[in-house]
């Protein structure tokens, strides 16, 4: 089966359920009458939309090729990363940093994706961009809360641009017999993580009641986490065909990917909570922030990247 057939096939589903969800979400909201139930299905029929925009931007990335993939995720960060300085206090000796962590660090990290320089991209934020911005936040002569400072911009920049751009990576490996379809495993992970955040709540909504982290993330449940987490381990294992996985080995990497997802979600909802707010902005309606709909991405990729280039590359 070719790379395109699989595609097809792949945004074929997907368009079925998004129009199968849409339609019991129009249904639901003629039928429903107390305030809960308008609030759950207008948020569920939000997230739909959501989808529908997100799986438009997705398919005209992979049709376009590698080149607009990479860029629509550099802008993914630039946006993520904005919403996360925006919500920290920052003072003007941090310009500097923070100047070259959104004009200079972003796009080069991404063009080490584009030329496949894979032994500088798995460094130069952890290593080089460590180092050399609380160097030059310091000439600032600026000691109050120093740490605190440096810590934001060098915790921002691990989260919503090293983390984010393993998931474009994944077009940087080279699987044998799996030669030009890589651009599918990102959208097994995508599918996989988005999904599970999806089902989640759906599971929480319908069955929810023991709270996994009241304090952090009211809404997260032990019966939403383990519905969501079945059903989406089984939607993997029935992805196989698009990934080089076997069934067995797709539905344990889903597992993997809904895990990560899960805790990458948990912390990013601390660090909100400790900010006093519930959203990381306003960009997707019924989403909240780019940086919230990416939070399970944020974990997940990373793992995900560094598990098939080592088991299977």
């Amino acid at each position: 089966m070719t790379l395109t057939t699989k595609f097809l096939y792949l945004i074929s589903g997907l368009i079925g359920g998004l129009s199968i969800a849409s339609l019991i979400g129009f249904i639901l909201k003629t039928k429903v009458k107390t305030p809960r139930a308008q609030a759950i299905v207008a948020n569920l029929n939000a997230r739909t939309n959501a989808w529908w925009g997100m799986v438009a931007i997705l398919s005209i990335a992979f049709i376009f090729g590698r080149a607009s993939t990479i860029i629509l995720f550099c802008g993914m960060s630039f946006f993520a990363l904005r919403e996360f300085v925006t919500l920290t206090p920052s003072k003007p000796g941090d310009r500097i940093a923070l100047f070259l962590s959104f004009f200079v660090i972003i796009p080069f990290q991404y063009y080490l994706i584009w030329i496949k320089w894979y032994g500088l991209f798995a460094i130069f934020i952890p290593v080089y961009a460590f180092l050399i911005l609380p160097s030059l936040t310091v000439l600032a002569q600026d000691s109050e809360n120093f740490l605190e400072r440096v810590s934001k911009i060098q915790w921002g920049l691990m989260i919503t641009v090293f983390c984010i751009s393993h998931a474009p990576a994944l077009l940087m490996l080279e699987i044998s017999g799996y030669e030009g379809q890589d651009s599918l495993l990102l959208f097994f992970l995508m599918m996989i993580s988005q999904l599970s955040d999806v089902l989640q709540y759906v599971f929480g909504t319908l069955f929810g009641k023991t709270k996994v982290a009241p304090e952090v993330s009211p809404n997260k449940t032990v019966e939403g986490l383990v519905g969501g987490a079945l059903c989406t381990t089984l939607i993997g294992a029935g992805m196989w065909w698009i990934t080089p996985f076997t069934p067995l080995q797709s539905a344990g990497i889903a597992y993997l990917i809904v895990l990560m997802g899960f805790l990458g979600g948990l912390v990013m909802s601390a660090i909100k909570r400790g900010l006093g707010t519930k959203d990381w902005g306003t960009m997707i309606r019924g989403h909240g922030g780019m940086l919230d709909r990416l939070d399970s991405v944020c974990f997940a990729a990373p793992i995900f990247f560094y598990v098939v280039r080592y088991f299977f590359v």
